[in-house]
């Protein structure tokens, strides 16, 4: 809301020192969370600064200069930034068999879960590894190895279209806003929501490494469940003000 606010008025494309400001605006709370320490859902904040600096109109130029930036910063954060468990957590997802029982357990007990659902699934409560409580937080972080489990690939598919069908009506949502300053809103509603969906299914895949981030509209807790509805509901918003004067 910040970001969208400060740059509703500015000239496209953003300057340089627009897009610094904006930086700001998300190195705040970004910094405040990682303190936490909650890294998982600091890295929220970034795809969110990018979706709404690249509507902004920065050039690509722009983004491969962060990108280099922050690869060149990676040595740096891996020495002095990281703590020991975000370390092992990276590590064991390279190579998870090297502490089967203990580091690399979820990302071992994750994939296992999602295959054994086959195609078809085994059936609502009946998963072995969910209720049997092999996997690890299954309520939470993995909801979607339980749902693969549990439903199989058809279920899999099935739950993938219904969030493809949100994001593609956010999206219309950010085309029909009739200012500024609801598509930068809506665009960083969305990023956040897309982002986490994407991540944890990745995650769930034992595709990414293993970050405490909840499957939006599927996992249990009442702070995310409050969040999302909270951006949509500003979402809705937006997209009902197109026919206000």
């Amino acid at each position: 809301m910040m970001c969208a606010w400060y740059l509703k008025d500015r000239p496209l494309p953003p300057s340089f020192k627009d897009l610094s400001v904006v930086g700001l605006i998300i190195l705040v709370p970004t910094l405040i969370i990682a303190k936490q320490p909650d890294l998982g859902t600091a890295v929220i904040l970034v795809p969110v600064l990018l979706a709404v600096a690249f509507l902004a109109g920065m050039q690509m130029r722009a983004l491969g200069i962060v990108t280099l930036c922050l690869l060149l910063a990676a040595p740096v954060v891996w020495q002095f930034a990281l703590k020991d468990y975000q370390k092992t957590r990276i590590v064991s997802f390279l190579d998870p068999s090297q502490d089967a029982k203990d580091a690399g357990y979820q990302q071992i007990q994750a994939r296992i879960t999602v295959g054994s659902g086959g195609l078809a699934g085994k059936g609502f409560k009946h998963g072995t590894q969910g209720q049997l409580r092999f996997l690890p937080v299954a309520h939470n972080d993995f909801i979607f190895s339980v749902l693969a489990e549990e439903q199989g690939f058809a279920g899999v598919l099935v739950a993938l279209g219904l969030y493809l069908f949100v994001i593609l009506r956010t999206l219309e949502a950010a085309r029909l806003a009739k200012d500024r300053l609801g598509s930068y809103l809506v665009l960083g509603v969305l990023a956040s929501f897309t982002f986490q969906v994407v991540y944890n299914i990745t995650m769930s895949a034992g595709l990414a490494p293993v970050k405490g981030l909840t499957l939006p509209l599927m996992s249990y807790g009442g702070s995310s469940m409050i969040a999302t509805l909270a951006g949509f509901g500003l979402v809705l918003n937006v997209r009902m003000r197109r026919f206000t004067n």
